[in-house]
């Protein structure tokens, strides 16, 4: 049975579940983002565009309840047996994706703010506006916000192609810890 806190050698159910909930939807909020802008003006395209922004502010949410969980809790340390820069880049690469999750849709919201668009999160609560209207402010949130997607799929493909390089090369616990399946024979390190 997993435990719902981190231990010294694993990561917990609450932080597993965090963790992929953020996964799925970043990769999801990334995928309707390229769809919509690149699709013809239209009620379709609208839709995706609300859809976006209530995930967008889903995740805001939900990162900051990562951060708290992340810490009240302890962290499981890398393996001893990292080479100190492996883990140095480990740290820049979270310390990078954190900051990504939070500036993300935080742009998107002053994209949206900017615009004096209302936001309403999945039809159920309406977010009041974070900016005065403004297209000038508008137009550099925007720039951001696409240099931030980008960013962050640099750190993601680091982030990822590490976890399997962790998995398949070096044979190590450091995916295997952030998988909420567990099997008796694992060695916990």
């Amino acid at each position: 049975m997993i435990a719902v806190r981190n231990t010294a050698t694993f990561w917990g159910a609450g932080a597993q579940l965090l963790h992929w909930l953020m996964a799925a939807g970043i990769a999801t909020s990334m995928v309707l983002g390229w769809i919509m802008v690149n699709m013809p003006a239209g009620a379709a395209q609208f839709q995706l565009y609300s859809l976006h922004k209530s995930l967008g502010i889903t995740l805001l949410a939900l990162v900051v309840l990562r951060l708290v969980w992340r810490w009240i809790n302890i962290t499981p340390p890398l393996p001893d047996t990292l080479p100190r820069h492996e883990k140095w880049l480990a740290k820049a690469g979270h310390r990078s994706l954190y900051a990504l999750m939070l500036l993300m849709p935080l742009s998107g919201y002053v994209i949206n703010s900017a615009a004096n668009f209302p936001l309403n999160v999945f039809g159920l609560v309406q977010i009041p506006n974070l900016t005065p209207a403004s297209e000038s402010l508008g137009g550099l949130a925007s720039t951001l916000h696409l240099t931030f997607f980008w960013g962050f799929v640099v750190v993601l493909t680091a982030h990822i192609g590490g976890a399997l390089r962790h998995h398949f090369v070096l044979r190590d616990n450091i995916l295997r810890r952030m998988l909420p399946v567990r099997h008796g024979s694992e060695k916990r390190d």
